[in-house]
């Protein structure tokens, strides 16, 4: 195994024949088989914008101590879609690390710098593979294999990388949001095991008996199972995507609207200050006294707006139809 000090590998391909034993141990699962509810709760809650949001004008308000350090730094980030403009970027980074956040708690980038062409890249890697031990950051490669269109591939031992921690970009779940998530998540996946498990009540048909009498009793079984989904999601107002149900009256929809949108705002607002503090952090390589902070324009939804409009609805003086605007469009 080869342990030293190097950059983090972006991506490289693991075949499920080349995990060892210590591999299992010590890589992280990446949930590529998500569960029902899982799934909808996690894409739903890392939605933090609105498609809409991209065409109400400036977004973000950046103040800083060094103008052209922070447009070398954000004006190189690589996101998915590919380079933007300051704002753009900021808006697809603050999408891409929630959503990492969201499924698997952390988010890791790592300051390149290109000495040819003068530029630093600001690039994202997986998160299964790093880790913390008194302080340092390493990453774990696993047996694998390298790809190469002019010659045969290549076999690649374990390696440890040790990474650079002042030039590391660490994001975190906050503590609460954490917390809640956890309790919520033990139960979702209580019923996502037995989702469908309702079928299996169906009696089967035989040759002496072709339309066998079902005495169970589906409307019992689906009751049981929404009043354990509300229970479970209390705390964050996920709705489970349930638009339907006559038990349920507008208020109580309306209301966990509001919990839901506000707990989505807390993690946006609350990546916007992390990216702020990471950015000044890794600045300072260049600049000492560097500093930068990120934050929400009146053109985005804030918490002030959801708390007016939660006593609002308190004091019957708002109309349920101006919540749902509210909630799916700002």
């Amino acid at each position: 195994m080869k342990v030293r000090w190097a950059q983090p590998a972006l991506r490289h391909q693991l075949h499920e024949e080349e995990i060892g034993l210590l591999d299992r141990l010590l890589i992280k699962p990446q949930r590529d088989r998500l569960d029902f509810n899982r799934r909808m709760f996690d894409e739903d809650f890392a939605r933090v914008f609105h498609h809409t949001n991209r065409r109400t004008g400036e977004l973000f308000e950046l103040e800083t101590n060094d103008q052209e350090l922070s447009d070398r730094l954000l004006g190189n980030v690589k996101t998915r879609y590919g380079p933007h403009p300051v704002d753009e970027t900021i808006y697809e980074l603050v999408e891409e690390i929630a959503q990492s956040l969201v499924w698997f708690r952390d988010a890791y980038y790592f300051l390149h710098d290109d000495a040819e062409k003068g530029e630093t890249h600001i690039v994202s890697f997986a998160t299964d593979r790093v880790f913390k031990c008194l302080g340092l950051y390493f990453q774990y490669l696993p047996k694998r294999t390298q790809s190469h269109w002019d010659k045969e591939d290549e076999a690649l031992p374990r390696e440890i990388r040790f990474l650079d921690k002042t030039k590391l970009i660490h994001f975190r779940l906050p503590k609460f949001i954490r917390k809640i998530l956890t309790a919520q998540n033990k139960i979702l996946t209580t019923l996502d095991k037995h989702h469908g498990a309702s079928t299996g009540f169906f009696p089967h048909a035989t040759h002496d008996n072709p339309n066998p009498v079902n005495h169970f009793d589906f409307r019992v079984w689906n009751e049981t199972v929404d009043r354990a989904l509300y229970r479970a999601t209390r705390r964050t107002g996920w709705n489970g995507r349930k638009h339907d149900s006559s038990k349920r009256s507008d208020f109580f929809d309306c209301y966990r609207l509001i919990k839901f949108r506000r707990n989505q705002i807390t993690l946006r607002d609350q990546i916007l200050v992390q990216l702020g503090d990471e950015l000044s952090r890794v600045g300072r390589r260049y600049s000492p006294d560097f500093r930068i902070s990120i934050s929400a324009t009146g053109a985005l939804p804030s918490i002030g707006e959801l708390d007016e409009l939660d006593a609002k609805l308190t004091r019957e003086e708002v109309g349920f139809s101006e919540i749902i605007d509210f909630c799916f469009k700002r």
